[in-house]
């Protein structure tokens, strides 16, 4: 079993580190006691594989926890747990502005002390753990998805960069925007099948209806820019640490037009090698 111990100065992200680490399928517990901590891995170790990844964050408000931790550390490995730690730093500035704009106080400030002195006696209380750390990452200057590329290259075995997964949903504006979506486009300035009689009753799936609304010199005008601007996008929102993005395109009822395009707008995200998928919210409504 793996565990992976969080830990490192207050403000340096190590409960975004723990989210990161839950999309890497860790069970990730915040806050865990050092004294706990070997009883937690029996419990674990108890599950027969059950948990074979975890990690526990601890900080500087858990009394007389660092004087233990190394120790604890030493028990669990006994336990035959493979055990790092990951210590999370960031510059005094940073510290200062995060604290500052949060408007929490350190946990280590007193009536009187600043956040200087706090982050400072914080930094020492912690030297001996970070001497021991298996990986030390700076967010004095990382992003959220800056971080996230760190932690998933750090843990996942995998490359640095992670796909964005893709979500092309065709809807009808009668029956509202998805809540999810991240991108809307309107379709509605189209030509609309629902007036010729032999395509009513059809979908935006269906050949007849793709070829009527593809035979507009605008359709094919729009996809183009659609694409180009997704080309544009995609690779913005995964720098960002943007995990999954959805992407909606609208007609009236959400049956012929935006089906047609929304599929067509995923063939070629997939054929240029993305992670998407096609739902068509509307189309029996």
């Amino acid at each position: 079993m793996e565990f992976l111990i969080i830990t490192g100065l207050s403000g340096a992200g190590k409960s975004r580190a723990a989210d990161v680490l839950e999309d890497l399928e860790y069970y990730c517990v915040d806050n865990m006691p050092v004294a706990l901590m070997p009883r937690f891995a029996e419990l674990c170790l108890a599950t027969r594989g059950r948990y074979e990844k975890v990690a526990l964050v601890t900080d500087v408000r858990e009394k007389n926890g660092f004087t233990e931790l190394l120790k604890t550390i030493d028990e669990l490995e006994a336990m035959d747990c493979s055990c790092r730690i990951l210590y999370m730093d960031a510059d005094l500035k940073t510290l200062i502005r995060r604290y500052k704009e949060s408007r929490r106080p350190h946990p280590l400030a007193t009536r009187g002390m600043t956040v200087e002195e706090a982050v400072s006696r914080e930094a020492a209380l912690l030297e001996e753990v970070k001497a021991r750390a298996d990986y030390i990452v700076d967010t004095s200057r990382l992003t959220l998805g800056m971080l996230q590329n760190r932690l998933f290259a750090l843990f996942s075995g995998e490359s640095e960069k992670r796909g964005l997964e893709l979500t092309v949903t065709s809807f009808g504006y009668k029956h509202g925007i998805p809540m999810e979506a991240d991108l809307v486009f309107d379709a509605r300035f189209l030509p609309n099948p629902y007036y010729v009689d032999e395509l009513r009753e059809m979908s935006g799936l269906d050949l007849p209806v793709k070829e009527y609304v593809f035979r507009f010199p605008q359709t094919r005008e729009f996809l183009e820019k659609l694409e180009a601007l997704l080309d544009f996008l995609i690779p913005l929102y995964a720098e960002e640490g943007k995990l999954g993005l959805t992407i909606a395109v609208g007609c009236t009822g959400g049956r012929h037009r935006s089906v047609a395009l929304a599929s067509a707008l995923n063939d070629y995200l997939v054929a240029t090698g993305r992670n998407s998928v096609n739902l068509n919210r509307d189309i029996e409504k």
